[in-house]
């Protein structure tokens, strides 16, 4: 019987609003602050969302020569930086005159270029089709992360760009581990990115209801996972990557490896585009299958870094879900909403949480739920409330719910 091919993660490349790089993101997670401002980048006094995960200090010079920059997008940029951040981490060679055929890319995003096309649109209604980038058809479609990806760095194998809103970079990683699992690939850039702070885009969530509605002068707090004051999501931009790879590849090369990923669900709620499910049987499912695929009892699992959007039916949901998967163990069970550290990119966030997850094992830290200060009876579970905590950590259970009813969940284990 041919051994199951195992897949580890050997390189990590964050980019958010607390730290750009492996090493500033950790930073940022051990300084328990908040990279949540009141957004700059366009006017928000009509609307009634006004706080975002804004990346100010973002220079795509650092990666990218003038000729390619005319090319690549906000998003794109996203992409591609974090995927060089995680191969450069992974000390994994690439070269575009050298094409690698074992290695591919698993990315993921909710959006894509629209924010791109949102500002092209204005220029096209001031000075007409000339005035518009000659490359807006090659940087709106989601799809331009991976290729972009994989023309950077000659990587002809697997190249997907999912779109599952808000489970997308979750997906990523999930499905990296099947392309390693069924011998697709030694090697995978795994990953999502998202730029959507842009007028109309923002607006539209805001129109929704989905957004906290937070005003007052400490714009930090307005993501508060599990608190009985939460009143919506706080909507960021970013990406991450992490270099997911075959476990005999990696120790062959005497590589550095930070978690294995052991398991895999995602599933559908068939019931709303953006309200769960009562009573959440499909996200109990997904977090069983995951843990099925692991081959991971509910009692083992240490650790679950939760969707915990910060809305009032998604986090009780989730609790409720939680209970039901792990009965008496979720008493026990670290479960803690990161989203208040790096606001919620949209499909890239599942990626972050996940890169998280893989420092958490490495690091054997248990991080925070920031600005948690009421609790809510329907969220009654060990929030690990506005400071980490060590803890040596075997088993981790990452969540990634998005609109559309899409689930998706993944088990991350120490090597």
């Amino acid at each position: 019987m041919k051994t199951k091919r195992r897949a580890v993660i050997t390189g990590i490349g964050p980019i958010t609003c607390i730290g750009i790089g492996k090493d500033a993101f950790w930073r940022g997670i051990l300084a328990h602050k908040s990279g949540i401002t009141r957004i700059t980048g366009f006017d928000t006094s009509e609307l009634h969302a006004h706080n975002g995960g804004e990346i100010r200090d973002w220079d795509p010079a650092r990666f990218f020569p003038p000729h390619r920059l005319k090319r690549l997008d906000r998003y794109a940029q996203f992409s591609v930086a974090s995927a060089l951040l995680a191969l450069d981490d992974a000390n994994l060679a690439w070269s575009r005159e050298r094409p690698q055929s074992r290695t591919g890319v698993s990315f993921g995003t909710a959006l894509g270029g629209i924010s791109n096309a949102e500002s092209e649109h204005q220029r096209f209604l001031k000075k007409g089709a000339r005035g518009v980038n000659q490359t807006l058809a090659l940087q709106v479609f989601g799809g331009s992360a991976h290729s972009n990806i994989a023309i950077e760095c000659g990587f002809r194998g697997v190249g997907t760009t999912n779109s599952n809103s808000c489970a997308s970079g979750t997906i990523s990683v999930g499905e990296a581990l099947r392309y390693i699992r069924d011998d697709m690939a030694d090697v995978i850039v795994a990953g999502a990115a998202e730029a959507p702070l842009s007028p109309l885009t923002f607006g539209a969530f805001d129109f929704i209801k989905t957004m906290s509605r937070y005003n007052g002068d400490d714009p930090h707090t307005a993501c508060r996972p599990f608190d009985l004051a939460r009143d919506g999501f706080v909507m960021g931009e970013g990406a991450a990557s992490v270099v997911v790879e075959e476990y005999e590849h990696a120790l062959r090369r005497g590589a550095h490896i930070y978690a294995e990923v052991l398991g895999y669900a995602l599933n559908n709620e068939a019931y709303h585009m953006t309200s769960p499910l009562p009573g959440g049987e499909a996200v109990a499912d997904c977090m069983r299958a995951t843990l099925a695929d692991a081959q991971v009892a509910p009692e083992q699992i240490d650790y679950i870094n939760a969707h915990a959007s910060s809305t009032q039916m998604n986090d009780s949901n989730e609790c409720e879900c939680i209970k039901a998967v792990f009965d008496g163990h979720a008493s026990k069970l670290a479960v803690s909403g990161t989203k208040a550290y790096t606001a919620h990119p949209l499909g890239a966030t599942g990626a972050i949480e996940a890169a998280l997850c893989a420092l958490a094992i490495e690091h054997e830290y248990v991080p925070p739920t920031l600005h948690w200060q009421t609790p809510d009876p329907a969220c009654d579970l060990d929030v690990v409330p506005n400071a980490g905590r060590k803890q040596k950590l075997n088993y981790v259970m990452s969540n990634a719910f998005g609109f559309g009813g899409i689930n998706s969940c993944i088990v991350l284990g120490r090597v």
